[in-house]
């Protein structure tokens, strides 16, 4: 009810600016308890104990700001960034676009993060407080636009965050760096993957790898094949897209990734190929235009373990998550599942 009153007021910003103010309004609320272990709604992925399947996506807490405060307002994972190795502005402004009669959102940020050092920094204060704080945060690692050399990128990333990472996510997937989608290329990715895997160390963190919506039925079997074949812990499906649906915002011409509402049927579509290239034989995660419990609980019956959430958030507010997981198990209950695991991909 409070963040429909301010909405308007929010909206009156340019959407950077009132995303600033929501990570600052996140830093002074009152910390809550992450969710507790063994719910009704708890999954296990990746040998990780998940207390519910929702997550807050990469880009929303791009360096690692306020993790622990999207875990106490009732997320079951958090995942921070994408960070690169060195800070990087991003792509000029304008750059992000609210779609409000869509109900979605057009960026072309360009994986704007302040770097390496000063994610570091606040991850390390987190674990390193009273045997590290509870809860599951993934950390999503990229590339710098400028690099002579990605794969070493995401190898100098996955040295330095695997120690402090429940779990990484390895994105590819953004449109806003020029050529990083090529690293879904069957012959790049392997070598990434190889690169990465091997990068880990002793640590052996799970690691996960976001794709993009705008796939060849080729691509999403090598890509399943490949992370089968690699061992990866899961799939996050989708990224933004770069194709555009019918749209009514007088932004709809704008460049870049959209997400929110006009997403969703492609990234439930997605997943859909995704489950049956793999055939069930790897996790997905599901993301892209999900804004309630029932989009979460299709999803999931798509096939997806974990789903994931962000643009809704900007239209909704932050009691978005409690919102969708009460429903979660209002829906599961419905429809006799005894738990979230027993749903994934019975649609």
């Amino acid at each position: 009810m409070l963040y429909s009153l301010i909405r308007p007021a929010l909206f009156l910003l340019d959407p950077e600016r009132a995303h600033g103010l929501a990570i600052a309004a996140l830093k002074l609320l009152p910390l809550g308890k992450p969710a507790p272990d063994g719910g009704p709604l708890a999954i296990r992925v990746a040998g990780l104990s998940f207390p519910n399947p929702l997550g807050m996506a990469a880009g929303f807490d791009k360096n690692a700001e306020v993790p622990d405060a999207l875990l106490g307002v009732g997320f079951g994972f958090a995942e921070v960034g994408s960070i690169t190795p060195l800070p990087q502005a991003g792509n000029p402004k304008p750059r992000m676009f609210r779609l409000v009669e869509d109900r979605g959102v057009i960026n072309r940020l360009g994986f704007n993060n302040e770097g390496a050092d000063a994610a570091l920094r606040r991850l390390t204060r987190r674990t390193g407080q009273s045997q590290g704080k509870p809860g599951i945060v993934g950390i999503n690692i990229g590339a710098n636009k400028d690099s002579a050399d990605r794969i070493a990128d995401y190898v100098a990333m996955t040295k330095v965050m695997a120690p402090l990472a429940s779990y990484l996510a390895v994105n590819i997937s953004s449109p806003n760096t020029p050529g990083l989608r090529a690293l879904q290329d069957e012959a790049a990715l392997t070598g990434l993957l190889d690169a990465v895997l091997a990068a880990r160390g002793p640590s052996q963190v799970p690691v996960f790898l976001k794709v993009a919506p705008d796939l060849t039925p080729a691509d999403i079997d090598a890509i399943s094949r490949i992370a089968i074949d690699k061992g990866l812990a899961a799939l996050i499906v989708s990224n933004t897209t770069i194709s555009r649906p019918p749209l009514r915002s007088r932004y709809a011409g704008e460049s870049g990734g959209l997400s929110g509402a006009p997403l969703r049927e492609l990234a439930q579509q997605r997943l859909r190929d995704f489950r049956k290239a793999s055939g069930g034989a790897i996790p997905l995660v599901g993301v892209g235009g999900i804004a309630s419990a029932e989009d979460a609980w299709a999803r999931i019956r798509a096939g997806a373990s974990l789903v994931q959430i962000y643009s809704a958030m900007a239209f909704d507010g932050p009691d978005i998550a409690r919102r969708i997981v009460g429903g979660l198990e209002r829906l599961m209950k419905r429809d006799g599942f005894a738990s979230i695991a027993e749903a994934v991909g019975s649609e």
